[in-house]
């Protein structure tokens, strides 16, 4: 799996500029630490989707009400519902440089996003690839809590997936995610062409972000 260190260093707040040298190293020293701890793993399942006036949604496991996600999705016939994760073994190793080192623990945070995305890119360009011999075309992930996508849909998305019983992935009462390097998604699926490849940051709409590509 190929990681693009200078999303490290974007999570890490570097923008444009170049990480120093120290940063670089430890980054590195990062991402072995985290390629042996963690096991990630993915789920995907396809439905059946209806948009309707108002920009309500049917896709199947989930009902909302989004404009962003329905502008995302127009044109398309089916939703494919995703989830991956990294483990536990990210988590663990992040709370323990919490108590050690700190400046590691924020290494590792952004490292172990950026390896997530990047299992994310891969395991989303196989399904894009496969839609493609079918003649189909794979719309960008959209995550609840992108936009006006509620984060409550969160819900329905894992238990669609049985993701807690399947790779591990069980949420809290606030919504938040176990293990923490974990993500839900939805992508439509269209036999018209889109212009966005399948990644995160160009399907969400808030320019303002600062960890925007």
């Amino acid at each position: 799996m190929e990681i693009n260190r200078n999303e490290i260093f974007r999570y890490l707040g570097y923008g444009r500029a170049e990480a120093d040298e120290r940063t670089k190293e430890l980054a590195e020293s990062c991402l072995k630490e985290l390629e042996k701890e963690t096991s990630p793993k993915s789920l995907i399942r396809i439905y059946s989707l209806t948009l309707r006036e108002g920009y309500e949604i049917d896709g199947g496991c989930f009902q909302t009400v989004s404009r962003n996600l329905w502008k995302n999705l127009k044109d398309c016939s089916q939703i494919a519902v995703f989830a991956a994760t990294l483990g536990v073994g990210a988590d663990k190793l992040i709370q323990k440089y919490e108590k050690l080192e700190i400046s590691r623990a924020v290494v590792l945070q952004a490292a172990a996003t950026a390896m997530l995305e990047a299992f994310c890119d891969r395991e989303c360009q196989d399904l894009k690839e496969k839609c493609q011999s079918q003649g189909l075309y794979l719309r960008p992930r959209f995550s609840p809590g992108y936009g006006d996508f509620p984060l409550e849909n969160q819900k329905n998305l894992l238990d669609a997936l049985e993701a807690g019983k399947r790779i591990g992935i069980k949420l809290t009462d606030s919504l938040l995610m176990t293990p923490v390097k974990s993500v839900t998604a939805v992508m439509g699926i269209s036999r018209k062409a889109y212009r966005c490849e399948v990644k995160g940051c160009e399907a969400c709409e808030k320019g303002d972000c600062p960890y925007r590509r």
